[in-house]
């Protein structure tokens, strides 16, 4: 069983100080992010680098100004340059295309699972999610709870200011997985998008977030609300689809394009193949439960599931195999606001709890 929790750090204040607080918590993860020069992409400077973080920073100060003063605000507290940390965020910029279409390869893998009624034992929303990146980001892993006069509060699970999942106050979820959009571009990072959307306070809000014209790319957002409604945002630089839980109130995503509409933009055609198996054994795992009957249990019994290794949904390190690992899983009871957490395997590892103290 994975031995440590994920601690869990409360802050208030302007977008300021809550990122100066953020900032002082994780001062050492921070620090070693932007000692970056060896992750460079080859023919690139660190000058060179920090040009181009500039030219969506610009964008960014444009369209939020405010996720700026947080950001800022961090870099103040761990004492690194702001503009260093706010490259950073841009995953956009930290890999050279590897594939044949010229979109990335995936670093982060991740499986996300969601039950509605009729599904539900219960009639609530159900969202489930496993986060699969490196053993080093699973140890660096922080809870965070925002409050910043004037926004629904945030409860959020990360690395320092870099955001995987997060929920509200205003009774909205946000989980998701990455893709290889090939159609990338020069603004707004999807990570600050993340950010951006856990601010709103309804989930039409959040999905127009999602969809701005000046976003840099995206990830497969998986949306969802207190009130029952449930959007997954599939979606590139320049194209997005959405989709709903299907009638028997099943959605399943993994890491790569499922949209009929959205397969052109797949830019990692050959990880599609290796997601494709996690995506599958999702929906069948969930296919297999009757109607009425999910329950959280099922939902962490399914990302706990072994089976086609080491392309399963909960991932362990195995000897001579590199790549990610589970590093935290959730599930969450999106109508009671109710989240159930753990640093590690879902099926060895502490279960956490959050709860809202208010739910709309």
């Amino acid at each position: 069983m994975t031995p440590h929790t994920i601690p869990l750090y409360r802050f208030e204040g302007t977008y300021r100080e809550v990122g100066e607080q953020i900032g002082e918590a994780c001062a050492d993860v921070l620090q070693a992010s932007v000692a970056f020069d060896d992750q460079i992409p080859a023919g690139r400077s660190r000058a060179e680098q920090l040009t181009l973080a500039e030219r969506y920073r610009a964008v960014t100060a444009e369209a939020m100004p405010w996720v700026l003063e947080e950001l800022d605000g961090a870099a103040a507290g761990a004492e690194v340059d702001p503009l260093a940390l706010f490259a950073c965020t841009i995953e956009e910029i930290w890999y050279s295309p590897r594939t044949a279409a010229g979109g990335p390869a995936i670093e982060g893998r991740c499986s996300d699972l969601v039950a509605v009624p009729p599904a539900t034992a219960n009639g609530h929303v159900l969202v489930a999610h496993n986060n699969d990146l490196s053993p080093r980001y699973r140890d660096d892993l922080i809870a965070i709870e925002r409050a910043v006069p004037g926004d629904p509060t945030v409860f959020t699970i990360g690395d320092g200011v870099w955001i995987s999942v997060g929920w509200n106050s205003a009774g909205l979820s946000l989980t998701g997985n990455e893709l290889s959009p090939n159609d990338e571009r020069v603004g707004i990072p999807r990570e600050i998008q993340v950010r951006a959307m856990l601010r709103d306070g309804s989930l039409d809000a959040m999905v127009g977030t999602a969809l701005r014209h000046d976003r840099a790319s995206s990830y497969n957002n998986v949306l969802a609300s207190s009130d029952g409604s449930v959007v997954n945002v599939e979606g590139s630089a320049t194209r997005v689809e959405l989709t709903e839980p299907d009638e028997r109130g099943h959605l399943v995503h993994t890491n790569h394009y499922v949209c009929d509409a959205m397969l052109r933009y797949e830019g990692d055609p050959v990880y599609a193949e290796r997601s494709a198996v996690r995506y599958g054994r999702a929906a069948e795992l969930l296919a297999e439960r009757s109607d009425a009957s999910v329950t959280e249990d099922d939902m962490r019994a399914i990302l706990s599931d072994h089976e086609n290794a080491p392309d399963s949904l909960c991932r362990h390190e195995m000897e001579g195999v590199e790549g990610s690992v589970t590093c935290f899983w959730c599930v969450a009871d999106v109508t009671d606001m109710r989240i159930t957490f753990g640093r590690g395997n879902p099926c060895d590892s502490v279960a956490q709890e959050y709860v809202f103290a208010q739910v709309p």
